[in-house]
């Protein structure tokens, strides 16, 4: 039931308090005014999460580069189409990040993998350092999960960035919220069965040996 209500919370505060503070506003302060009221919701819940549990989870992530990025707009008088625009521009900016990464012979979600593994088992860290060493296969799942995200919250910006130039602002502040949820949750499920294929492969695979 925690779970439960807690995710009703969530939702209620990222996809209706912000359409609500938006009606509520726009007659007083303009539209530009309302973009800026439609974003309190959201940061208020991430800085009640962060002083409950004092950790900052992906969402909260995006929602804090998603304002520093409307602060650096409205410093350069950022429109309200712009505003629109300051999650997704930050799922992108990090969409990028994660193509870039390729480049390099460690990707980025080589890292948050191994920190995944770090906390799940004692030697987690070590051990999968050693299978990515002795497993080009395990090498190249990385570098696809990788693209995949890279791919997805890119094209999520482009998606959303597309909608936000082209829609209503009101139906934008509707139905973004639910694009957003429906790419991550994708993005999220597909990794969680495809780890899970992982583990069943390097279970059935020897044991690598970890070296000195």
């Amino acid at each position: 039931m925690k779970i439960r209500a807690g995710l009703v919370a969530e939702l209620a505060v990222n996809l209706v308090l912000p359409w609500l503070a938006y009606r509520l506003a726009l007659p007083h302060w303009g539209e530009l005014g309302a973009l800026y009221a439609s974003a309190v919701p959201p940061i208020v819940w991430s800085l009640a999460e962060f002083a409950r549990t004092r950790r900052v989870d992906a969402l909260s992530i995006l929602v804090l580069l998603g304002i520093a990025m409307s602060i650096v707009l409205m410093a350069l008088g950022g429109s309200p189409r712009l505003l629109l625009m300051r999650e997704s521009m930050a799922s992108g900016a990090i969409g990028v990040v994660f193509l870039l990464s390729l480049a390099m012979r460690r990707p980025l979600t080589f890292y948050l993998a191994r920190a995944t593994v770090a906390r799940e088992a004692e030697g987690g860290a070590q051990r999968f350092e050693a299978l990515w060493n002795e497993r080009p296969p395990l090498r190249r799942s990385i570098r696809l999960m990788t693209a995949v995200w890279g791919l997805g919250l890119t094209g999520e910006n482009a998606l959303r960035s597309w909608l936000a130039w082209h829609w209503p602002i009101e139906r934008f502040l509707v139905v973004s919220p639910f694009i957003g949820y429906a790419i991550y949750g994708a993005l999220t499920v597909w990794t969680l069965m495809y780890r899970k294929k992982l583990q069943k492969r390097a279970t059935a695979a020897p044991a690598a040996p970890v070296r000195p």
